[in-house]
Formats: structure tokens, C-alpha cells, sequence
């Protein structure tokens, strides 16, 4: 689910405000292949084209995720995007402040309980939460999506936590030296 990014920003660099010639970012970009892996597919799973989960949608299902983890960054990142297409105020706030159940859309308050689960508890995104999905609406590959959706933001969450924590202890040696 991986594609060239479709633009010079780098989303991770940005939140975490790498600055080229800096140590961390010349540790992150030493492996330039999994820098552009990582921006590819997020161009990809939140490419305004692809089918069966619509883009506000994903953005919220991020922003929950972001909140959940919690990731001041991300939730900033998706915040944004939301507002930006103008989506839905009220599931922009009830995403935001972890309230799904605010949520009149059952379709969208499936997605993140199911978001939920897989954030707070794996271990209960069984059969059972899976089933939840096509029952309120989502088809077999609209499930698929989700499922690479959480799974990414679960891995962008770690991976800007620990360029911050890598960038704490370069400052930390920094001020030392």
C-alpha cells in the first residue's frame, strides 16, 4: 500500500520539526527508502480516490486515533485536514474529544469502536468487532482499509514519539557539549 509521495513534504519531518542538517534528521534519513515508504503510504490511505472508506471518514477515524494515543501532533495534523474540507463539525468535535457515541452515523461510530478496540485493546478486535463492521455498513474491503488505516496511524504514532524522544536527548547532549 506503498506509493511514491506525491509531494516534497515530508508529513513526519514536519510534526516533529526536523530540520535538515540536524542529528536526528540525518539518523532518520539514513535510510531514505523507509522515509518515503512511510510518506507513500500516507499519500495513499489518505488518497481523496480510494474506494469504500470516503476521506473524511479516514481523517476521523486518524484524528480518534491521534487522540486516543495520544498524539498532540497527529491530532493537531488531522484536525486540520478535517477542517480544511469542511467536514462535519460536530464529528470533528466528537472525534476530538473521544465521544463516538456522539456520533448519530452508525457506520462511523462502528469504525471507531472498532478504532478503539484495536488502539486501547487489541486483544478484543476479534471475530465479534469485525462482524460489527459489515453490519453497519462497511463491505469486505472498506474493512481491509480500516484495518491498514489503524495499523498505519499505530505505527505513525510510535515513529513520531520516537523521533521526539530522539530529538530530546540530542538536544539534552547538545546543551551538554
Amino acid at each position: 500500500m506503498t506509493q511514491p509521495p506525491t509531494s516534497p513534504v515530508d508529513l513526519i519531518d514536519q510534526l516533529t520539526g526536523l530540520a535538515p542538517g540536524s542529528a536526528t534528521h540525518a539518523l532518520r534519513h539514513q535510510r531514505d527508502k523507509v522515509v518515503a515508504a512511510t510518506q507513500g503510504s500516507y499519500d495513499a490511505l489518505f488518497d481523496p480516490e480510494l474506494p469504500g472508506v470516503s476521506l473524511p471518514e479516514r481523517l476521523l477515524v486518524a484524528l480518534y486515533a491521534a487522540r486516543l494515543t495520544p498524539s498532540p501532533a497527529l491530532t493537531a495534523h488531522y484536525r486540520g485536514r478535517l477542517e480544511q474540507l469542511g467536514a462535519d463539525a460536530g464529528q470533528v468535535r466528537a472525534a476530538a474529544e473521544g465521544a463516538p457515541t456522539d456520533i448519530a452515523e452508525p457506520r462511523l461510530r462502528a469504525m471507531l469502536e472498532f478504532t478503539r478496540k484495536l488502539i486501547e485493546k487489541p486483544v478484543e478486535g476479534d471475530k465479534h468487532a469485525l462482524q460489527a463492521l459489515p453490519a453497519a455498513g462497511l463491505s469486505t474491503p472498506a474493512v481491509v482499509t480500516l484495518a491498514q488505516l489503524i495499523a498505519f496511524l499505530s505505527y505513525q504514532v510510535r515513529l513520531v514519539a520516537g523521533i521526539d524522544a530522539l530529538k530530546s536527548l540530542n538536544d539534552a547532549a547538545g546543551a551538554q557539549a
